[in-house]
């Protein structure tokens, strides 16, 4: 199993990046998939998700900015950041969690870096 990110990089208040990550050797599609972020010195958080039925999820902090979306044909997620801020400043991390049927499958890329700064 791999996922991959990519799409990270150094972008200045008020701009926008968009984030993929590419997976394989997973049934894509009946997992359901999120971004995660890492500050340094700051615990892992959960930025956004979205399930195998499309249903999202988003942390407050990124509510109106930020839109998860996936192609399953692509076995893709994507993660757009508009209005970026210097606190979205981290570490991005893409997940795939399967729930059922059991055993419960967790996979995490390897992450890649958004710096917002002017």
């Amino acid at each position: 199993v791999q996922l991959v990110e990519s799409g990270g990089g150094l972008v200045q208040p008020g701009g926008s990046l968009k984030l993929s990550c590419a997976a394989s050797g997973i049934i894509f599609s009946g997992y359901a998939m999120s971004w995660y972020r890492q500050a340094p010195g700051k615990q892992r958080e959960l930025v956004a998700s979205i399930f195998s039925g499309g249903a999202t999820n988003y942390a407050d902090s990124v509510k109106g900015r930020f839109t998860i979306s996936r192609d399953n044909v692509k076995n893709t997620v994507y993660l757009q950041m508009n209005s970026l801020k210097p606190e979205d400043t981290a570490a991005y991390y893409c997940n795939a969690l399967r729930k059922s049927p059991w055993p419960i499958r967790d996979y995490w890329g390897q992450g890649t870096q958004v710096t917002v700064s002017s």
